[in-house]
């Protein structure tokens, strides 16, 4: 007898851990469906995953979701007629999660970062609500940032719009949803993507402008937990496979999902050029408020993660560790292209 594949929808496919959860569901194991906002699909990603069906979906209005229950069961049964299709697990990664922007564009902020379309249509949709997990990507910025390593039971009182709405995010989905994961992650650092993104990303930027060998200006004032993007793909691994063997279906949990590490700018850039060779004194020391950035960040927002450690079982990736192997990944990237 053929084994029962997992049901995941992926809302956000097409970003940075979008973009790597959907490689690690291309295990036969899973039937997965993503969702988009940009038209039209990159074709690297296209070609790359070619079995997983995408649906544009608006986060701000809910158009497109209802197209998933039916297009994506219709096509799971292989009959024509409409099959109401209920995944087993929805992972939600979209976000407007530039703060500045958040800050520019509040309501923008509001609409897309608290998904509340996306529960409407979780909600609405499915009788048997209580069978569907939503994994939900929160941020460490819902914490004020006046202490070191917060725990998931503190409170949240975010500084800034994009902190807000995430916390505005929290409250809807503890409320309206049945079953949910909620994790508040770090800065998520590692490889490019195979769709390679715009946007800028940490560790390869750190390394870009060192290697030109000029000075360059890094907080030493403002403290994170990063996480290498592959710890977070198997965190999500993990929680799907034990609501999957669950029997019970009840799972309602919050986890501080950062890396094992409490590092400020300095001390980031100071790990890429460690490994890389690069001359420590380019590295400049400045105070986070001697820049404006247009939008309040909050100072301290490092994480306790004991309970993501006990309750998964899982070995976070050290700061050095991660930014080696994704350093050797760009390099086997370039010798390959």
């Amino acid at each position: 007898m053929e084994k029962k594949k997992t049901k995941v929808v992926v809302v956000g496919g097409t970003g940075y851990l979008g973009q790597h959860l959907l490689q690690a569901f291309a295990e036969d194991r899973y039937d997965v469906a993503f969702t988009h906002h940009s038209c039209p699909l990159p074709g690297l990603l296209l070609d790359a995953f070619p079995h997983f069906p995408s649906f544009h979906v608006d986060l701000k209005t809910g158009l497109g979701f209802h197209s998933i229950s039916h297009h994506f069961g219709q096509r799971l049964s292989g009959l024509k007629s409409t099959i109401c299709f209920q995944p087993d697990v929805v992972v939600n990664c979209a976000a407007l999660s530039v703060p500045r922007v958040c800050e520019q564009d509040p309501d923008s902020a509001l609409s897309i970062n608290v998904p509340s379309s996306l529960v409407n249509w979780l909600s609405s949709s499915f009788q048997t609500k209580h069978k569907t997990l939503l994994i939900h990507l929160s941020t460490d910025q819902v914490y004020e940032g006046v202490k070191s390593f917060y725990k998931e039971e503190d409170e949240t009182l975010a500084v800034n719009v994009y902190g807000k709405s995430k916390v505005a995010a929290e409250l809807l989905i503890r409320d309206k949803c049945q079953n949910f994961v909620i994790l508040r992650s770090s800065i998520i650092f590692g490889p490019q993507t195979l769709s390679p993104l715009p946007k800028i990303l940490p560790v390869q930027w750190m390394d870009s402008v060192l290697q030109k060998g000029d000075t360059v200006d890094f907080f030493h004032d403002e403290y994170r937990c990063p996480i290498y993007v592959t710890d977070l793909v198997i965190i999500i691994l993990r929680l799907i496979d034990r609501w999957v063997l669950s029997d019970d279906k009840q799972m309602r949990l919050v986890l501080n999902a950062g890396g094992p590490d409490r590092l400020s700018r300095v001390q980031m850039a100071e790990v890429v050029a460690q490994v890389r060779g690069h001359d420590l004194s380019l590295i400049k020391h400045v105070s986070a408020s001697s820049v404006d950035r247009g939008v309040v960040s909050p100072a301290d927002i490092s994480m306790d993660i004991t309970k993501l450690i006990q309750t998964l079982d899982i070995s976070p990736t050290s700061f050095k560790d991660g930014v080696r192997l994704t350093l050797q990944s760009e390099s086997r990237s370039h010798i390959l292209s």
